[in-house]
């Protein structure tokens, strides 16, 4: 990672978001004494940006209206495109700890073994980021028969904060060290 943050400042700063659901496994890590992910220890520089990211973070991951299962999808397929190894290596991590895959990346280029939601949500998640002003009519109909009205906002969200958080972590070179994996195992 391009900076250099203290333990104290990580401390000082995972104090404010501990508790919040949106960062579970990041506070398992930190309560067995071990650092958080290099994103959150880049946002701990900046206590108001970690507390505000734990409030919009949790509106949609992990909680939310679309299955949990379905946003790992969206939230890998993204972050290939804009090879965000961090992003995609811990949510590989993620998705295998909740039983989506032993490879959720070849699931992805599989699609006739994901669900109609899921297949639809890659896709369009595909679409978004191709050309947002672009999203072909037909799709967005398929996409309207298996989505709620709502549900198509969060997905839509979901696609966006998953591009911005890609964007920070390809610039400061934030990358993924296994944590999760440990935490699995029992190492953590």
């Amino acid at each position: 990672m391009r900076l250099t943050v203290t333990p104290e400042q990580i401390r000082a700063a995972f104090d404010l978001i501990a508790d919040d659901p949106s960062f579970k496994e990041s506070a398992d890590l930190v309560r067995a004494g071990r650092a958080p992910s290099e994103m959150l220890q880049a946002l701990a520089l900046r206590p108001e940006i970690l507390r505000a990211f734990a409030g919009f973070s949790s509106c949609v991951y992990p909680g939310g209206l679309i299955e949990r299962r379905i946003k790992e999808l969206v939230i890998i397929e993204a972050s290939r495109r804009n090879a965000c190894q961090f992003c995609r290596d811990s949510h590989v991590a993620v998705a295998r700890m909740l039983g989506l895959s032993d490879d959720p990346i070849a699931l992805l280029d599989t699609p006739d073994q994901m669900s109609e939601r899921e297949r639809l949500a890659v896709e369009y998640t595909g679409a978004v980021m191709e050309d947002s002003t672009r999203v072909p009519d037909a799709l967005f109909d398929r996409l309207r028969s298996a989505y709620t009205d709502a549900e198509i906002a969060e997905l839509t969200f979901t696609i966006g904060y998953i591009n911005m958080l890609n964007l920070f972590n390809n610039a400061l070179r934030v990358a993924y060290a296994g944590e999760f994996q440990a935490l699995a195992s029992g190492d953590g």
